[in-house]
């Protein structure tokens, strides 16, 4: 996985976090919050466009239980719609409570679900790492 530019997701139902990485430098960092609304998809192949990513890592939204949470029917459509519009490879990467982690770190601000996606994203590095 070495050389990879990578976008990560905090898909959300209002606001929508997106993150970068390069897997040379095997950080992630946040890049900016898209208000989640008729001109979201379009903001997003900009945003790709722009950084020509090689993957997309997407939150995926889990309850307590294990069970999809509401959000999760959305979320696939999105990824549907990245990977046969856009042609780009999607990674689904478990989420848990990253806005909380993300608020914890940092107050909460207008990057707050971009820092979440940094979270999502880093933690789907650490384990690409790890497997290698």
């Amino acid at each position: 996985m070495k050389g990879m530019k990578i976008i990560g997701i905090d898909y959300g139902s209002v606001r929508v976090g997106i993150a970068t990485a390069d897997t040379n430098a095997g950080v992630a960092f946040p890049k900016t919050v898209l208000e989640n609304n008729r001109s979201f998809f379009d903001e997003f192949k900009r945003i790709c466009e722009e950084e020509k990513p090689d993957l997309i890592v997407l939150g995926e939204s889990k309850d307590y239980s294990g069970n999809d949470n509401l959000i999760m029917q959305k979320i696939k459509q999105f990824r549907d719609k990245v990977e046969n519009e856009m042609g780009l490879s999607v990674a689904m990467h478990p989420e848990f409570l990253t806005s909380a982690q993300a608020s914890r770190l940092q107050d909460d601000n207008e990057m707050l679900d971009a820092s979440a996606a940094a979270i999502i994203l880093q933690a789907f590095l650490d384990k690409s790492k790890n497997n290698e």
